[in-house]
C-alpha cells in the first residue's frame, strides 16, 4: 500500500513515528507526503492542549476528504483520551499509545477486509516498556532514543498521565545495544528522548538514574554525540553534575522545564520544585559546564496568575538568562484539575505570552553574543543558500559559507550572531 502520516506533538511521537515508518518499509509499503493521495493515513495525534486535539481532528478529516476511499488509522494520546471523540469522525481504525506494531497489523486488516476496528487498552495500567527500533529515515545525521515513557507527575495543566500511563524505562543493556547498532549505522548524535526521562529507572531492578543510564551510553559509543531531552530541574544535582561533566561526547544543553517563575504559580500548577531549587539547577549547570545552554518552557496566564505573580516570573527568568525559551500562552485541557480555576481572559494570556517571548528573544540574542569568538564542533545536517548549516553541541545553529558538508562533524570559529543564528567559517585545514 501507499501509506502517508502525519504526526503532531512531542519528540516521543516523532520517534515512534519513525519506528512505524521503518516497520512499514520492511513489510513491503510505500511511504508518500501525507498531501498526496495514499492507500492509508495515519494520523499519529496528540493531546498535549485543546488546540492539539483541534488539530488532531482536523488532519483526520483532511485525510477522508483526500481520498474518501482510504483506511484512515488514528494512534496516539488524543486517541487514547477521547476515543469517543474520535470515533465520531468516522476514522477506520483507533489505537491508543500502546502496541505501535500491533497497531499497523489493524491498519493492514481493515484495508483487507473493508472493516472499522478500535484497540484500546488501560494505559494506567501498563507496567511493560515497549521496545521499537530507534534510529530514522532521514540522512544518518541525529536520531532519537526512547528511552522512557509515562509519567506520574499528574501536574494540574496537564492529561499526558492518563495518556502514556506510569514510568516504564528501557533496560540498561538493552539501551546500549541500541546505541551501539545507531554508531555503527552511521548516525553522529543521539537524542535521549521520553515522556519524563528524569524519572528513568524507578520502574528497574536496581533502580538506576538517568546518569547511570548516560554513563552507559556514552561508553558504548564515545564516537558519538549524546544529548538529552527535557529534564525535571530536581534531577540536576551536584553528582549529577559531577559525573556528567566527566562525559565528553554529552552536549552542554539542559532543557529545564519551568513553566512559571513564581512560587505561588509553580503551587497550583503542582509542580515539585520552587523557584529556589530551579535556580540552584541552573547555578550547578554552570559551575560544571562552560557557559552552558540553559532552554526552558513557560506557561502564561495560568489560571488564577495575577500581574503581580506573573511580574515575578518575568524578573526570575530574566535572572536565569536563558539561551532559549518556549513560551505558550494557557491553554485550557479539559479534563484537569487546572480547567476548573479561575480562568484569565484569553487576550491576557496572549499579552503576557507576547511580553515574556519579547524577553526570551533578547536573552538568546545574548547568549549567541557570547558564542562569538568561540571554536564549536558542528554537526552539519542540511544545505543553506551557498553553504551548509548544522548546531554546535549546544544547540545553537551556525551557517557556514562551505557547501557539502552534511553528517560531518568539523571545527568553526563563530565570527557572528543575527540574534537568532551563528555565523562562522571553517577552523583549519578540514
Amino acid at each position: 500500500m501507499r501509506i502517508a502520516i502525519c504526526t503532531l506533538g512531542c519528540k516521543v511521537n516523532q520517534y515512534e513515528t519513525q519506528a512505524l515508518e521503518q516497520e512499514l518499509l520492511r513489510r513491503g509499503h510505500t511511504l508518500v507526503d501525507f498531501d498526496e493521495t495514499a492507500d492509508a493515513y495515519i494520523v499519529n495525534t496528540c493531546s498535549v492542549t485543546a488546540v492539539s486535539d483541534k488539530k488532531s481532528r482536523q488532519m483526520l478529516r483532511r485525510a477522508r476528504a483526500k481520498n474518501p476511499q482510504a483506511v484512515v488509522a488514528a494512534c496516539g494520546c488524543y486517541v487514547q483520551t477521547h476515543a469517543e471523540e474520535a470515533s465520531a469522525l468516522e476514522v477506520d481504525v483507533l489505537a491508543g499509545t500502546n502496541d505501535r506494531l500491533g497497531f499497523l497489523d489493524l491498519v493492514e486488516r481493515a484495508a483487507r477486509e473493508k472493516t472499522r476496528i478500535t484497540h484500546l487498552d488501560d494505559a494506567l495500567h501498563r507496567r511493560e516498556f515497549e521496545l521499537l527500533p530507534a534510529g530514522g529515515l532521514a540522512a544518518r545525521t541525529r536520531a532519537m532514543l526512547k528511552v522512557e515513557d509515562g509519567c506520574v507527575n499528574f501536574c494540574s495543566y496537564c492529561i499526558i498521565p492518563y495518556a502514556r500511563g506510569p514510568v516504564r524505562s528501557l533496560p540498561l543493556d538493552e539501551a546500549e545495544a541500541q546505541v551501539r547498532q545507531l554508531a555503527a549505522e552511521g548516525y553522529r548524535e543521539i537524542v535521549l528522548t521520553g515522556i519524563e526521562i528524569s524519572s528513568y529507572g524507578r520502574d528497574l531492578p536496581g533502580k538506576p538514574e538517568l546518569i547511570d543510564l548516560l554513563e552507559r551510553v556514552c561508553a558504548a559509543a564515545p564516537e558519538l554525540r549524546v544529548r538529552l531531552g527535557s529534564l525535571e530541574p530536581r534531577t540536576v544535582t551536584r553528582a549529577f553534575c559531577e559525573r556528567a561533566a566527566r562525559l565528553p561526547g554529552l552536549c552542554p544543553h539542559f532543557h529545564l522545564s519551568l513553566q512559571s517563575g513564581c512560587d505561588d504559580t509553580l503551587r497550583r500548577m503542582n509542580r515539585r520544585y520552587d523557584t529556589a531549587r530551579y535556580a540552584e539547577s541552573c547555578t550547578l549547570l554552570r559551575e560544571h559546564f562552560d557557559d552552558p545552554a540553559i532552554t526552558t518552557d513557560l506557561i502564561t496566564g495560568f489560571p488564577e496568575e495575577t500581574e503581580a505573580e506573573f511580574a515575578q516570573t518575568l524578573a526570575f527568568i530574566e535572572s536565569c538568562a536563558f539561551a532559549a525559551m518556549h513560551v505558550f500562552p494557557y491553554s485550557i485541557r479539559p479534563g484537569t484539575r487546572a480547567s476548573e480555576m479561575k480562568q484569565i481572559e484569553k487576550s491576557v494570556r496572549e499579552e503576557r505570552a507576547a511580553r515574556a517571548s519579547e524577553l526570551a528573544r533578547a536573552m538568546k540574542a545574548q547568549y549567541l553574543t557570547r558564542c562569538v569568538g568561540k571554536v564549536f564542533p558542528v554537526l552539519f545536517e542540511g544545505a543553506e543558500t551557498s553553504g551548509s548549516a548544522g548546531h554546535a553541541p549546544n544547540y545553537t545553529e551556525v551557517l557556514v559559507a562551505t557547501e557539502g558538508l552534511q553528517n560531518r562533524v568539523l571545527p568553526v570559529r563563530i565570527l557572528k550572531s543575527d540574534g537568532e543564528r551563528l555565523c562562522g567559517e571553517l577552523e583549519g585545514n578540514t
